[in-house]
């Protein structure tokens, strides 16, 4: 504001005032936001550490137990099968097989005499697979002694149109109908039975005699032309004759099926090995290696440093101690001997960044010759004081106590506890199943015995299993790493509602500033009008 004389003018910027008073009270709430941003690059980077984690963790459950089972999915129950052959036989040609987990290893010899086969008869030849053959009647159809259908025909039907009507039964017949063109105008109608080692039953119920009519059966209802006779498998394993009534064979070892495929020539035997599939241990060493790194190349990222020996600005978790507690942890694990053995005579070893490389080649040596102290190194490993009790699970954190089993009069496993606790178990028949929640969760025993007693339970943790347990409690809900993303981000719920309390302060005090500089313009203009018409009266005053 300016005076001149009896002359007043006004250049007062009351925005710009307004803006730098606002902007003061601001300054609190730029500064808890550039904290805010910090924390959230914090959780950003806790997350990706939490992420390979669990991917780690999720990797090394397959190495992390070895119990053997039709039910165990652990790298150590996988099996794998080879067959060769003595004599003039093709080992491929005669058999094939397929193993499940858990089944037992070992090698067997095997002769097959005869494969199983299905009955199958033909008709005679038609001169048309599609022109109507005039015939009416009805028939029963089956194979064995199992189930019939009847199937009825009109004289409007073909041959092609009998073939369906019979296919349309052969859920329940277990007879099918083919058409087979010997030659042109010459179609003859077969009929086969779906399961080995049963012959068709047919038998005409009403009206033409359908089958005889079309060649299938003579006067006598007996089959014309029988392509194939049905026959039992024959087959000898370890020199121990068997007969089937199919080539698929479910029934001789536990978790391996057979099919045969032909017979084999005298004199001449299928060699069989069943064994561990140490190409899955290999794969999953290689995960294990992979992803181990990958964790490893996030924790470098944050240690990252300008060229003058200062932290990166990207590398947010530089001196956290919970990354280097985490991965000291892993370390250690890794450098750990079991069984005699370390990760070195894996062929795993650390190089010039600490990151991990495998060589295969000395993987596949001590597989071929050394399986069961790998599985010592890797998994965890559990045994019972008493034959009776036995191993169904592990699970992947093992655990040494002492097993009270409680049995009842008549003999039946009433409760398994410890230390006097029966929480702990669950008791199925003569199942003891781990709860969930508890130390002892993933463990399961079978119980055989008809009285109580206390057993003593004795496990040891292979590198695999030590390193699944550490990654999968840094990384889990309730792990070190979600704990300090919860503070975190508790924190900064705490300070944008900081932030949120000053800025709305602003705003307020914006309006009111504005409100009350409104009055001060408002008050200038005022004295201004007033002052303008003094000066007019005392212009017109001293004129008069």
């Amino acid at each position: 504001m300016t005076t001149t004389g009896t002359s007043t003018s006004t250049s007062i910027d009351w925005s710009a005032l307004i803006t730098a008073a606002v902007d003061a009270k601001l300054t609190q709430a730029t500064t808890i936001s550039t904290t805010i941003t910090n924390n959230e690059a914090k959780v950003t980077a806790y997350q990706t550490l939490q992420t390979d984690l669990s991917t780690l963790s999720s990797g090394l459950s397959s190495l992390a137990t070895s119990v053997v089972n039709s039910l165990a999915t652990n790298v150590f129950a996988t099996r794998s099968a080879s067959i060769s052959s003595t004599g003039d036989v093709s080992a491929s040609s005669a058999l094939s097989m397929s193993v499940s987990n858990g089944a037992a290893t070992g090698d067997h010899t095997m002769t097959i005499s005869q494969i199983a086969t299905a009955q199958k008869v033909v008709g005679t030849a038609q001169s048309s697979e599609s022109t109507a053959l005039g015939y009416t009647g009805t028939f029963s159809l089956g194979l064995g002694s199992g189930s019939t259908a009847s199937v009825s025909v009109t004289s409007t039907m073909s041959l092609q149109d009998i073939v369906d009507a019979i296919n349309a039964q052969t859920s329940t017949t277990n007879v099918q109908a083919s058409i087979v063109q010997v030659s042109s105008g010459s179609y003859e109608m077969v009929l086969s039975g779906t399961e080995d080692a049963a012959d068709i039953a047919y038998s005409s119920t009403s009206g033409d005699d359908i089958l005889n009519e079309l060649g299938v059966t003579d006067s006598s209802g007996s089959f014309s032309d029988v392509l194939q006779t049905s026959q039992a498998a024959e087959f000898t394993l370890d020199g121990i004759s068997m007969t089937r009534d199919t080539n698929d064979i479910t029934d001789v070892l536990t978790g391996v099926t057979f099919d045969l495929l032909q017979a084999t020539t005298s004199g001449s035997t299928l060699n069989i090995s069943i064994g561990t599939d140490t190409s899955q241990i290999t794969s999953a060493l290689t995960t294990f290696v992979t992803n181990y790194n990958a964790y490893r190349d996030a924790v470098i990222a944050q240690q990252a440093t300008d060229s003058d020996g200062t932290a990166s600005s990207s590398a947010v978790l530089f001196g956290d101690g919970t990354m280097r507690d985490i991965t000291s942890q892993l370390e250690n694990a890794l450098n750990n001997t079991v069984g005699g053995l370390t990760m070195a005579d894996l062929g795993l070893s650390f190089n010039d960044k600490n990151e991990l490389e495998l060589d295969t080649s000395t993987l596949s040596t001590i597989l071929s010759t050394n399986l069961s102290g790998v599985t010592t190194l890797l998994s965890a490993q559990t045994t019972t004081s008493s034959s009776q009790l036995s191993v169904v699970n592990t699970g992947t954190s093992p655990q040494s106590f002492t097993l009270d089993v409680a049995v009842d009069s008549s003999g039946n496993l009433t409760s398994a506890s410890v230390g006097g606790d029966s929480s702990l178990f669950t008791v199925s028949g003569s199942t003891i199943i781990g709860n969930a929640g508890t130390a002892y969760a993933g463990m399961a025993f079978t119980y055989s015995g008809t009285t109580s007693q206390s057993i003593t339970v004795t496990s040891t943790s292979g590198l695999a299993t030590q390193l699944y347990q550490i990654a999968k409690n840094a990384s889990s809900s309730t792990g070190s790493l979600q704990t300090l993303i919860t503070n975190l981000t508790d924190r900064d719920n705490d300070l944008q509602q900081k932030v949120d309390d000053i800025q709305s302060a602003a705003s307020a005090y914006q309006t009111q500033l504005e409100a009350q500089y409104a009055k001060y313009q408002s008050a200038i203009e005022s004295a201004n009008n007033t002052l303008t018409y003094l000066k007019a009266l005392l212009n017109s005053s001293s004129s008069s």
